[in-house]
């Protein structure tokens, strides 16, 4: 029987490639006095490229982006600090996550979330998004000592939320650390599809939230309350 769902963050609840965009779009505008020499599509497009989908911090981007565009004025520090300081007004979530995750916790579902990344950081972005209240744990790699793939860090949120890896799902968009770690474990993972990577060996795929009502039912939990 189901009885947890635990998500991932970035690119699984939080639109992440949309987040992105608003918010350089935004910092652009706002230092242009600084920028303003570089055209505002390529400076968008190639922090996108360093950046790697998230999987490349900030600091290193920011240095690359000053040397390569002569950006004398201002500091990649204080360009860091700018990201730190205004993400969080530009986040973006997925649609119909509201409404999934509050039917999950209608039915009885516990909810958990693990996400990598800096403590604080991803914190401002679960309440910029307005779901921490759906959460039963929240795992931030950063604050656990620990990041996934590793399975301690699974472990240690079935454990807080009661839960045998057999009674449960993990939810996200990277095939090793969020499917393949949390299959590894013992739960069964779903892949939220992220276009960047192709066959992949999941439990489940999906592409909107709308579906996972029925993708939970066909995974041979005794869930039939959850799909009309």
């Amino acid at each position: 029987m189901l009885k947890a769902v635990l998500f991932d963050l970035d690119g699984t609840l939080l639109d992440r490639d949309q987040s992105v965009e608003l918010f350089m779009n935004r910092q652009y505008e706002r230092l242009y006095e600084f920028l303003s020499h570089i055209p505002k599509e390529q400076y968008t497009s190639r922090f996108i490229e360093l950046d790697n989908h998230g999987y490349v911090w900030k600091d290193k981007v920011y240095q690359q982006l000053i040397r390569e565009f002569h950006i004398p004025s201002v500091t990649w520090e204080a360009l860091l600090q700018d990201y730190v300081e205004d993400f969080k007004h530009h986040c973006a979530g997925f649609p119909h996550i509201h409404e999934m995750l509050q039917e999950l916790k209608n039915n009885g579902i516990a909810l958990g979330m693990i996400t990598n990344g800096y403590g604080q950081f991803q914190m401002d972005n679960i309440k910029a998004l307005d779901i921490e209240k759906y959460f039963d744990v929240i795992l931030v790699s950063e604050w656990e000592g620990i990041k996934k793939p590793d399975p301690r860090i699974f472990m240690n949120a079935l454990e807080k939320l009661n839960v045998e890896p057999s009674e449960s799902v993990f939810i996200g968009d990277h095939p090793e650390n969020d499917v393949k770690a949390a299959q590894n474990v013992g739960m069964k993972g779903i892949w939220k599809r992220d276009n960047q990577w192709n066959n992949i060996e999941a439990d489940a795929i999906i592409d909107n939230y709308s579906e996972l009502p029925l993708v939970l039912k066909n995974l041979d939990f005794n869930v039939h309350s959850l799909t009309k």
